[in-house]
């Protein structure tokens, strides 16, 4: 899928560039001016679009990326929360309770 975006890139790049030459000598003739001005700036569309097709999808936009970086570790994190819930629901109370006695006999020891 790189190499094909790669490669489509480089097309765009190449017919951009020509666009933009005919644009240019379009602007040198002075009769011909408001027609080589719109090709100028879509020729500068064309390289922007170029460039970006060569570049990873986490750089273009990056926002997104982290959006959805941001949804899967929120994700994971809720699934480790449910286990670690489930699991405080089948331990004993009176060992909970025992645990909690010990944890509070070594803080005032300390």
């Amino acid at each position: 899928m790189r190499v094909l975006r790669a490669l489509l890139g480089a097309l765009l790049w190449i017919v951009a560039s020509v666009l933009g030459l005919v644009a240019i000598v379009l602007c040198i003739t002075v009769v011909l001016l408001p027609l080589g001005i719109p090709l100028l700036a879509l020729a500068r569309r064309l390289f922007t679009r170029s460039i970006r097709l060569f570049m990873p999808p986490s750089a273009v936009h990056p926002l997104a990326s982290s959006k959805k970086s941001t949804k899967k570790a929120a994700e994971k994190a809720a699934g480790k929360a449910q286990d670690r819930l489930s699991s405080v629901k089948d331990v004993d109370a009176g060992k909970a309770k025992k645990r909690v006695k010990k944890s509070w006999h070594r803080v005032r020891h300390a």
